[in-house]
């Protein structure tokens, strides 16, 4: 029986990497993303390696397009095996100087996206008695940096939700995974946007020394193929771990974290961002 995965914001990076990674691990992949035009370069590395890769339209921050790419792989295919929900960005801003709806859109995307998801396709997999569910979260979802509390809120909200779903779904043979990726090298500053705030903002100095230091950090950040390879290595393992974390400087700030006090990582931080 020919296994099928689903995976979110496949037009680029971690997605994209991902769902070409599962596709050569003989899934049936379909690789979606809320504008189809960017599909040409997936398509093409399909074909040149005749890989079972199809690209469906799905924006997660509307149900009706949620429902209608499910519905067309149940029309093909008939089940859902994997769900990567990968499909986000992050907003880049002091909670001062972000608007009430640019912080419930990230929640929007980053966090009800995946809601509206994953309610659509576990009732699918406890109908089959198995299914995984991988949920990309970030680093930021176990540490508060500055810079980004919009961004940050929704990968902590991510995280307990998660945990929660582990619980709840376990009995019904689904199991659900958390990947943590660091910086990742290629385009993550292509998925941030960045609120400039008032040009008088009290916060500037914080936003230039923290954009400074990320952007530095990005140069040496994670590939989106090592991720994809931790997914891979995380659907394929009996038991998965609850989380899986990617990257050196991912793993860097966590045993930090762990190590010290919370003063302690707070000045250590400090130190490593300012």
């Amino acid at each position: 029986m020919e296994k099928v995965a689903l995976v979110t914001g496949s037009s680029s990076g971690i997605g994209y990497e991902t769902a070409l990674a599962l596709a050569r691990k003989g899934y049936h992949t379909f690789a979606t993303m809320r504008d189809t035009g960017k599909s040409k370069n997936i398509l093409e590395a399909a074909k040149k390696e005749n890989l079972k890769l199809d690209v469906i339209e799905l924006d997660v921050d509307k149900e009706d397009s949620i429902k209608s790419a499910i519905s067309k792989i149940m029309a093909q295919k008939g089940r859902v095996d994997v769900l990567v929900n990968n499909a986000g960005y992050g907003l880049f801003g002091c909670l001062e100087d972000i608007s009430i709806a640019d912080l419930k859109q990230q929640f929007e995307t980053n966090l009800f996206g995946i809601v509206r998801l994953i309610q659509e396709t576990a009732p699918i997999m406890r109908k089959q008695g198995s299914g995984i569910i991988v949920n990309v979260s970030s680093v930021a979802g176990r540490i508060g940096f500055p810079g980004s509390p919009a961004y940050i809120s929704s990968k902590f909200a991510l995280e307990g939700l998660s945990e929660s779903m582990r619980y709840e779904m376990a009995p019904f043979g689904i199991k659900t995974i958390i990947i943590e990726p660091g910086v990742i090298k290629t385009n993550f500053f292509s998925s941030m946007r960045v609120e400039k705030g008032k040009p008088d903002s009290p916060y500037k100095d914080i936003i230039d020394k923290v954009y400074k230091g990320i952007k530095m950090m990005a140069e040496m950040g994670t590939h989106p193929s090592e991720v994809a390879n931790t997914i891979i290595k995380a659907i394929e393992t009996k038991e998965p771990l609850p989380r899986y974390v990617v990257g050196n400087d991912a793993q860097m700030f966590l045993e930090a974290k762990k190590m010290k006090t919370d003063i302690e990582f707070e000045n250590y931080l400090k130190k490593e961002l300012f």
